[in-house]
């Protein structure tokens, strides 16, 4: 299983609106995606604009080559783009260790 983080920086005041749309985009869009396999999204504290989503992949290219190079990476884009003050640094990870009951 592959980890994408994806560290997203947002438009200042926006929060409540993008706090909906990266639901809606995950609900209608994310979920429909081939070797999607589960996601968490947290939310800064100290820097409100701030998020970082984790979505749980069979492996790479089903991140990097069905879903970006597919037509639900627009329509996930059309959503939640508008809201980003820059683009989000995306990063993947395969699990090294774990804690029990995680």
């Amino acid at each position: 299983m592959i980890l994408e983080i994806a560290d997203i920086r947002i438009q200042p005041g926006r929060q409540a609106e993008f706090d909906e749309a990266i639901q809606r985009g995950i609900a209608t869009v994310i979920t429909q995606a081939r070797g999607f396999r589960g996601f968490k999204v947290n939310k800064g504290l100290e820097s409100p604009e701030r998020y970082v989503l984790m979505i749980f992949w069979e492996t790479l290219e089903n991140h990097t080559v069905d879903f970006r190079g597919g037509p639900l990476f627009a329509q996930w884009r059309a959503i939640v783009g508008p809201y980003f003050a820059a683009p989000p640094v995306v990063e993947h990870f395969t699990l090294l260790a774990k804690s029990a009951g995680t």
